[in-house]
């Protein structure tokens, strides 16, 4: 495994052993959710809101579990997936697959995992049930699971929360190139975020070279490009173009799942990510593991990230971010307009 050849933050920072571990553990774990998508077959469970959930949805939360367990054992993990299905008489035969792979993380002498048993992984992923509390990792070990089941975009992201402020943001894109490119073939990219400190992109594979993001200087309608989830609802996606043609942007946008999606903006690739309030959810606000790692990258991009209502977004809340209305994200220049739309178009 290639060293990180020019690690972006001064070794005084006082997080830089946290940013060290978790490049390190995303990389990992991105790595291996690329062998688990060469042979997943379709292979998932269904959770209780009919999301979907898959072998590489827990491996890596059960690895990145015990990771965290070892190397920061005073601090708690707030991931999204449970073993509950796991640890149930019908999920034998996926809890043997979690475990197999768990025992396949990709490793060196400091890493270990060959001797996994399967009650011990299912431990692992339930070290990811804690509550959020004054310093606190969050871990969505597939982002865009949907994705990552038709062989696109999805993302492995981690963050660490001190005092409801994100500190640090760390994504694994194994089908995004530069932090810009949606490219199932390339190196991938890693991208990672530390708060006053900027965020920096290197590729998966090969040597772990370095380069800074910035956000886009755009601001002409015309010229600006946006970006929308695969999975949209009907409702959505007409809420989306009416926002859009009210500020007189005309590109198609760029259609791709997960928080991949915040660093293409961070990367100045696109100008805005907009996560609209869907009238058929029954969820009241984000869940912080969805937003968090982008949200910071794109605002040490240079960028800007509120809420639908241009409030900042408030992490004191939880799991979910109950008080706040969607998000938007965006280069910062046309960010007023986007609020002046939104405000028109989104009751």
């Amino acid at each position: 495994m290639s060293a990180q050849t020019n690690f972006p933050f001064p070794t005084t920072h006082p997080l830089i052993n946290e940013a060290r571990f978790a490049v390190d553990a995303v990389r990992r774990a991105a790595l291996l959710a690329v062998q688990i998508q060469g042979q997943l077959d379709g292979a998932k469970l269904n959770k209780p809101d009919s999301s979907p959930v898959t072998m590489a949805d827990f491996a890596i939360q059960a690895c990145m579990g015990k990771l965290l367990q070892d190397q920061f054992p005073d601090d708690v993990l707030v991931g999204e997936e449970s073993a509950t299905a796991l640890r149930s008489p019908t999920g034998d035969t996926m809890r043997g697959a979690v475990t197999e792979w768990v025992r396949r993380w990709p490793s060196d002498s400091e890493f270990k995992f060959a001797s996994a048993r399967p009650e011990q992984v299912c431990d692992w992923i339930d070290f990811g049930q804690a509550e959020p509390g004054r310093r606190f990792w969050m871990l969505d070990p597939i982002d865009g699971t949907k994705g990552f089941l038709r062989g696109q975009q999805y993302a492995v992201a981690l963050a660490l929360m001190v005092d409801q402020e994100v500190q640090l943001g760390v994504l694994g894109c194994p089908c995004l190139t530069q932090a810009r490119f949606q490219d199932s073939q390339g190196p991938g990219s890693l991208m990672v975020a530390l708060k006053g400190a900027g965020v920096f992109t290197a590729p998966l594979h090969g040597e772990m070279v370095f380069t800074a993001l910035k956000t886009s200087l755009r601001s002409q309608a015309a010229e600006l490009q946006g970006l929308r989830s695969v999975e949209s609802s009907r409702s959505s996606i007409e809420k989306y173009d009416a926002i859009l043609n009210r500020i007189g942007a005309t590109k198609a946008p760029i259609l791709m799942d997960s928080l991949a999606k915040y660093a293409v903006v961070a990367s100045g690739m696109a100008d805005l990510v907009l996560r609209l309030v869907s009238p058929r959810s029954t969820r009241k606000g984000e869940y912080i593991w969805d937003v968090a790692p982008g949200a910071l990258m794109v605002t040490e991009a240079g960028g800007q990230v509120t809420d639908l209502d241009g409030h900042a977004l408030d992490y004191s809340a939880g799991k979910i971010l109950t008080h706040n209305r969607g998000v938007v994200a965006s280069n910062g220049k046309i960010h007023a307009q986007l609020l002046a739309a939104i405000k028109d178009e989104v009751a």
